[in-house]
């Protein structure tokens, strides 16, 4: 939410894509899509993948998701290859929009450690797209801009209040409470919760435990 209206303030124009991979819930598909609308997306695009047929992912595979706090460790809620999988999902349509810059909101400060989410990774991606592509071999270099990747939770929450976002529409928690409530122990509603309170903004989110 934050990257896409930070990159329609410079002036770009928004297709949004989100992935429907048969994660654990539909809130997030949900709240992608009144984000798309309220941003004024030219187009948004959920498209099916179903990574529960690969599993490996509390988020895809019969594995609880940790509540225990956020630790040194990938947890068990990274989902193998997904930023990979998102992001060339999202060069082909680029190319075939004739688009040449991708958004992902990564972050790369306040995370869970996920390997995916590292500038290694986006600068490796670009690299990859030059390569794997018509427009890319033709001289059309594609760039990845991730806005938030060295921003804190406190700067991404500052942020999205300068740019005048309801963040109470997003949705970050990993394992829904009953009532469509973050649970409040997962490590994104702990990292969410966190960068609220570090930015002295109030925190509209509705959590199941504090």
């Amino acid at each position: 939410m934050v990257a896409a209206a930070s990159m329609r303030a410079d002036g770009y124009r928004l297709l949004a894509l989100s992935i429907d991979y048969n994660q654990r819930h539909q809130i997030e598909l949900a709240a992608a899509r009144r984000i798309a609308h309220l941003l004024g997306a030219e187009r948004h695009v959920v498209l099916p993948l179903d990574l529960r047929a690969f599993g490996g992912s509390a988020l895809t595979d019969d594995i609880d998701v940790p509540k225990q706090g956020v630790g040194d460790d990938i947890p068990v809620t990274y989902v193998p290859a997904r930023n990979t999988i998102f992001l060339s999902l999202c060069l082909g349509w680029a190319e075939a929009a004739e688009a040449r810059d991708l958004v992902i909101g990564v972050n790369a400060l306040d995370y869970s450690g996920y390997p995916d989410c590292r500038p290694e990774f986006i600068a490796a991606f670009e690299d990859m797209a030059a390569l794997a592509t018509k427009a890319g071999v033709e001289g059309e270099r594609f760039r990845v801009h991730a806005p938030l990747q060295y921003m804190t939770k406190a700067d991404i929450v500052r942020e999205g209040a300068r740019l005048g976002l309801d963040l109470g529409l997003s949705w970050s928690c990993y394992d829904p409470a009953p009532g469509d409530l973050h649970c409040g122990l997962c490590d994104s509603c702990r990292l969410r919760a966190k960068g609220f309170e570090e930015a002295g903004i109030m925190d509209p989110t509705h959590y199941a435990a504090v």
